[in-house]
């Protein structure tokens, strides 16, 4: 059985990745949003530069996905194994 301890530890876990999962989601709603809204303006650039900007822009929104992870699964957004200055 679990403490009172674990059961909060457990309680905030889950809460953490409720609310990660809801940040998630904001901000892919969020980041397609600007790419739509870009649209008009980058349609009218070759096919080869349309291309380009796509795939970065596809790729550019997962960079803040890895602290946020982080977050959820630890409670941290920084890794702790860094070495102290």
């Amino acid at each position: 059985m679990l403490g009172a301890r674990g059961m909060s530890s457990l309680t905030q876990s889950s809460s953490r990745k409720l609310i990660g999962i809801a940040l998630i989601l904001l901000l892919i709603v969020l980041w397609s949003a600007l790419v739509a809204a870009m649209a008009r303006f980058v349609g009218h650039w070759p096919v080869l530069v349309q291309a380009l900007f796509y795939l970065v822009m596809g790729l550019i929104w997962i960079v803040p996905l890895k602290p946020l992870v982080r977050w959820m699964q630890t409670g941290r957004f920084r890794d702790g194994s860094a070495p102290p200055r």
